[in-house]
């Protein structure tokens, strides 16, 4: 079997795309395709769909992948080595990750990542927005919620999770809410959702669920970053993620409240394309994340 054949089909499964996966790989589209369709003939069977606006896997080509992708890791990392290369990580990592948590955790934890391997760089685009790792060129990203693209490899982290807070001027001014509903007798800072125009709800234990609560916002932003500030600055309460506020909480400029209420919690994962789980750049950063030190 040819295995840079094997190599171009997972390239191409991840670049769902000819087009991209041949500049990808320095070849023509034409020499890509026929390479393909050699190993669908070796097999016996179709590894991809194609149409008019896409290539994806067939169940058998998934199957295929799915168990030639480790393999292929695995004999770059025995090059690697027979070749006396060094594997310390080296050369550019390109992150993307929501911008709070990359301002407030990326930032520094790929600072003493660097201070520890200098020749290792970081490219970290922070935004909401949801790229193609693939077609961008991106190495990973960090996401939450549960992760549906077959093409990626998602590594669990530390879930997030959510407190409410205040400033103690805010406390020493208005007291602190002793109940759910005793919200409505306070200041509190929301984000309002732009897809959906609504209010983001605050989440808050409720017997053996979750209560969804619109809080009585009297400032909204479009966005979550600010709302740290804001509670800095005793504007009023917010609700936030708990790596925004450790730094804050930990020496008193923030305290929380309504904690007998907390329990909202969301999935966090550093995911991949399945080519780039050998690497050792990748690794670095991936179990620096699950230290969960964070």
């Amino acid at each position: 079997m040819d295995l840079n054949a094997v190599r171009m089909l997972v390239q191409v499964a991840e670049a769902r795309s000819f087009t991209a996966a041949a500049g990808q790989l320095g070849i023509s589209q034409s020499g890509l395709s026929r390479a393909i369709g050699r190993l669908e003939s070796e097999l016996g069977v179709r590894l991809l769909q194609r149409t008019t606006r896409a290539v994806s896997l067939t169940p058998d080509g998934r199957q295929f992948v799915e168990h030639c992708t480790p393999l292929l890791c695995g004999l770059e990392d025995a090059e690697r080595r027979l070749g006396d290369r060094p594997c310390t990580p080296s050369g550019v990592l390109k992150l993307t990750a929501p911008s709070m948590f990359g301002r407030k955790v990326l930032v520094p934890l790929t600072g003493q990542l660097m201070a520890r391997y200098p020749q290792l760089q970081f490219e970290l685009v922070l935004n909401d927005r949801l790229v193609d790792l693939v077609e961008e060129g991106f190495d990973a990203a960090l996401r939450t919620g549960p992760i549906s693209d077959v093409r990626m490899v998602a590594r669990p982290l530390r879930p997030l999770r959510w407190v409410t807070v205040a400033s103690p001027g805010y406390i020493a001014r208005h007291g602190a809410p002793e109940s759910v509903d005793a919200l409505q007798d306070h200041t509190c800072l929301a984000v309002r959702n732009l897809r959906s125009g609504r209010l983001v709800d605050w989440q808050f234990r409720d017997g053996d669920g979750l209560r969804d609560v619109t809080a009585p916002a009297r400032m909204v932003f479009d966005s979550g970053d600010p709302l740290v500030e804001g509670a800095l600055a005793g504007v009023g309460i917010v609700q936030v993620m708990d790596f925004a506020v450790a730094d804050a909480l930990a020496d008193g400029r923030l305290v929380r409240v309504l904690e007998p209420f907390e329990g909202r919690t969301r999935a966090l994962s550093l995911v991949y394309p399945t080519s780039r789980q050998a690497s050792p750049k990748l690794k670095v950063l991936a179990d620096a994340l699950s230290a969960g030190t964070w």
